[in-house]
């Protein structure tokens, strides 16, 4: 059970990985700023799901859990001030 746990955990790390590449490369060709702003997002996404995987598998004897919500907060956090500029 722990391999598949493992398993979906590396899944995520790796979506959020190409969300956040996908959005950054369209971004270089596009330059419409919320794209910078979700690309933002997914990154810390990213680093998110980093700190769930190494709570979870690589050190569970680490309190992890404030990392992780800060990076998730953060992530909001970015998107939402991206979605109040661009809407002004």
């Amino acid at each position: 059970m722990a391999q598949f746990q493992a398993l979906v955990l590396v899944l995520c790390v790796l979506t959020s990985t190409a969300c956040a590449a996908l959005l950054f490369r369209h971004y270089a060709k596009v330059r419409t700023r919320l794209l910078l702003w979700s690309a933002c997002c997914f990154a810390l996404l990213t680093a998110n799901n980093l700190f769930v995987l190494a709570d979870v598998v690589l050190f569970p004897e680490f309190y992890l859990m404030p990392f992780r919500q800060v990076s998730s907060l953060a992530a909001v956090i970015v998107l939402l001030c991206g979605f109040i500029w661009e809407t002004n």
